[in-house]
């Protein structure tokens, strides 16, 4: 009997010479194929056989996780809102005092994956598979459930490590994904949808990714092998059947897969399984620099030939680079020999240095080069990653035109946004769609320096904008409460 689907094949827009152009041409690629040389199909046969061993190795190894979480509030609603709420109590009055008691207890249930590391029970997934479970079970591919304990978890990277207790476990090798390539082979396996050892083929995308926005530290792999929903936590495997990343999420518009997946470099996750196997926390390196990224104009600003480098835009007080000797301005370069690539880069290979370890930074000052050596001190508890500046008559004629209008830094000001008297010049509205609100400057910053120049009122700015080597371009450091950052605002020709 034809499969109901069998008219649709053929089925394409158009008059019906083009339909009958379509015929042939599957007539012709159906030939086609019966006359591929043979070695060529054997090629093929071998590389289909190869896809299907290592899954039948790996596949054992990875396993399927199921948690329960027990919480007093649904998608975020305490039970008890209703009754608290202003409005029902208008109408009801207090005679609803009754039901203002203690909430039961939800149960939340989830999923994911993860894969088995060690004979002795080790697992690695992903820290929001397990994060706040009150129970975790996991089952294998060969039908057995156990109850697991938590090891350690680490929510800036997304990386949890898990243990449960049984005999004859199989376990994954750990691959090297610093020499992963564009374009290579790799498998996903996994529970999408709770459907357990779920395989999908694809290729390599893309490395590095970061400003993805899912982690504090990322330099993700971009996959197209598709990943859904309870992948999260399992394994992203070479053809040699070695576990180069985790699978950790998606970007989707429905979902579901849109072939663009993210996976934590097994490399990183080994740094943080290490110390989560010794320690059940993880123990990060810190600099005390608020960094970003060099871009054209920057360059030209602080006089460079190109576009390379971090840029240094703060230096905390007695923090290592403080007592080191860097300084705002300052263009790095490399990090023992190696060229740092981005903020995200620098950042992720600080904070991957062991606290007392030694790093020699070479950097430009100035138009000038020279090596600095730092030695890292351990990440403060409370560190914060760099966060977006937040978003408030006098002025200068340029930066008037701009779009900015600014004010002198009274005390009621100063006391009001947070800043100290004296310590730069208030921008006090953005003209929208301006040149100054097309780089993010918005109401409530300070301008603490122009043109390299530090200014403490409305006077200074404006000598220091007649500093200026380009009457078109200014260089401003602007502040929003903890964080500042160099942008340059102009005239582009």
């Amino acid at each position: 009997m034809k499969p109901k689907h069998t008219k649709h094949i053929f089925t394409l827009s158009g008059s019906g010479s083009m339909t009958a152009l379509a015929i042939c041409f599957f007539l012709l690629a159906g030939h086609a194929w019966a006359t591929i040389p043979e070695n060529d199909i054997t090629m093929l046969d071998r590389s289909a056989k190869a896809f299907t061993s290592v899954v039948r190795k790996a596949g054992p190894a990875v396993v399927y996780i199921s948690v329960e979480k027990t919480s007093k509030t649904f998608n975020g609603r305490s039970q008890l809102d209703m009754f608290n709420d202003p409005f029902f109590e208008h109408f009801f009055g207090k005679k609803f005092d009754r039901f203002r008691q203690e909430p039961s207890p939800f149960k939340q249930r989830g999923a994911g994956s993860g894969f088995i590391i060690s004979k002795s029970g080790l697992i690695l997934t992903n820290n929001h598979v397990v994060d706040d479970a009150s129970t975790i079970r996991v089952r294998l591919a060969d039908k057995r459930e156990f109850t697991a304990s938590v090891v350690g978890t680490d929510p800036q990277s997304d990386v949890a490590l898990i243990k449960i207790q049984g005999r004859n476990l199989p376990i994954l090798s750990l691959g090297d994904s610093n020499k992963l390539e564009v374009g290579e082979w790799v498998i996903a396996i996994g529970s999408p949808f709770e459907l357990s050892q779920s395989v999908t083929v694809g290729v390599v995308s893309a490395k590095g990714r970061s400003h993805i926005g899912i982690n504090d530290y990322e330099n993700f792999i971009q996959t197209d092998a598709a990943i859904n929903p309870g992948n999260s936590g399992g394994p992203l495997l070479n053809i040699y059947g070695k576990v180069i990343g985790i699978n950790t999420a998606i970007f989707s518009r429905n979902g579901g897969s849109m072939g663009i997946g993210f996976a934590i470099p097994i490399n990183m996750a080994k740094s943080v399984e290490r110390q989560l196997r010794s320690n059940g926390k993880v123990t990060r390196g810190w600099l005390g620099l608020a960094i970003q990224d060099m871009n054209e104009d920057l360059a030209q600003s602080f006089g460079v030939s190109k576009a390379e480098g971090i840029l240094v835009a703060e230096v905390t007080k007695g923090s290592p680079a403080a007592k080191a000797g860097i300084r705002t301005g300052d263009i790095l370069l490399s990090l023992n020999r190696q060229r740092v690539i981005d903020v995200t880069d620098l950042r992720n290979r600080i904070a991957m240095t062991t606290p007392g370890s030694t790093i020699t930074l070479r950097i430009v000052r100035e138009g000038r080069t020279k090596d600095i050596r730092v030695t890292i001190a351990e990440q403060p508890t409370r560190f914060k990653q760099a966060t977006r500046m937040r978003s408030r008559k006098h002025n200068s004629s340029f930066l008037e035109n701009m779009g900015l209008t600014l004010q002198e830094l009274t005390p009621e000001l100063a006391r009001k946004f947070g800043y100290r008297k004296g310590q730069g010049v208030l921008i006090t509205q953005v003209v929208p769609n301006s040149p100054a609100d097309s780089i993010g400057i918005r109401a409530g910053q300070l301008i603490e320096e122009v043109n390299r120049i530090k200014v403490h009122s409305v006077s200074d700015l404006k000598k220091a904008v007649k500093k200026g080597r380009n009457p078109n371009h200014i260089l401003l450091r602007i502040r929003a409460g903890e964080y500042s950052k160099y942008v340059v605002l102009g005239i582009r020709k």
